[in-house]
């Protein structure tokens, strides 16, 4: 059972999901896929770390071999290489490692070398797995970090995994969830949230993935998130209430469901709810 957990932006309660729903579970694999901002390892300060560096292949220009042709800067729609006073000058920042200026050069002047652009953690919190992308600052795409991270999942499938996707709907949220089993929606009780629920919900439609909704900080009231989840047909899993002590928790980078019984058995019906949800869309796939 591989859950994505995804938001259209930043703050709207993914990693509190995420987290929660994991140290619900008793045995299970969590996986911070927003290598950008990883933050979910703050929450369970896992032990008995190992890591694990990631490289990409970037084009190394041999100036013997060269003849100037220029080929290898016509074909790089990235604007990774130029030629300037006789000499390649590979931008590495902006190279996004296809490796066709390899294939096209001419004098065959071009080969690789690795670069670094982020590392993996791994390590355990309870009975909690928990990986970490983690994408060096500056770097262009963080996909192969994730690549790697969830290329680990087959070989624990036996385990409930919770994904906590990168917000937004970009590349990298994609990559994320192209491989997931159900993908769980989080938003805000606004207009604003609503605008990010219609994104990332586009996204799961152009996935197939079947999907609902957690409504984080309701109140009391109108919560447009909701009418649009009831107009769109998108199943509400769960409502998490407003509440400033849950706020702190989080803030203060507790684990709820760790720290206090009732939250304890919140998330619990939420998980309950969740893989009853993904028992059913499981079925339904087997049907069709």
């Amino acid at each position: 059972m591989r859950i994505a957990v995804l938001s259209g932006k930043g703050g709207t309660g993914k990693t509190l999901v995420s987290v929660n729903l994991a140290a619900a579970s008793g045995k299970a694999l969590y996986i911070d896929c927003d290598v950008e901002e990883p933050n979910g390892h703050l929450f369970f300060k896992p032990k008995n770390i190992q890591k694990e560096e990631i490289t990409v292949p970037i084009p190394k220009i041999d100036p013997t071999l060269c003849s100037g042709c220029r080929a290898c800067v016509d074909f790089c729609k990235f604007n990774a290489l130029a030629y300037v006073r006789d000499n390649v000058i590979v931008f590495e920042e902006v190279c996004h490692s296809c490796g066709g200026c390899m294939l096209i050069c001419p004098q065959k002047a071009i080969t690789e070398r690795e670069k670094s652009i982020g590392k993996i953690q791994k390590g355990v919190s309870g009975q909690v797995a928990v990986r970490t992308g983690v994408l060096n600052t500056g770097e262009a795409t963080g996909i192969p970090i994730i690549k790697r991270l969830l290329f680990e999942i087959k070989s624990e499938n036996k385990l409930p995994v919770f994904i906590d996707c990168p917000p937004g709907s970009a590349c990298i949220v994609m990559e994320s969830i192209k491989d997931a089993d159900y993908c769980i929606l989080v938003a805000e009780p606004t207009l604003f949230g609503v605008h990010n629920l219609s994104m990332v919900h586009e996204l799961v439609k152009l996935f197939h993935k079947p999907y609902g909704a957690i409504l984080n900080k309701c109140l009391d009231g109108e919560n447009p998130s909701e009418t649009f989840c009831e107009e769109q047909g998108i199943p509400i899993l769960g409502r998490i209430p407003f509440d400033v002590e849950l706020g702190a928790l989080n803030s203060n980078a507790k684990i709820a469901a760790w720290e206090e019984g009732k939250y304890w058995v919140a998330f619990s019906y939420l998980l309950e709810a969740v893989t009853k949800e993904v028992r059913r869309e499981a079925t339904a796939y087997s049907q069709r």
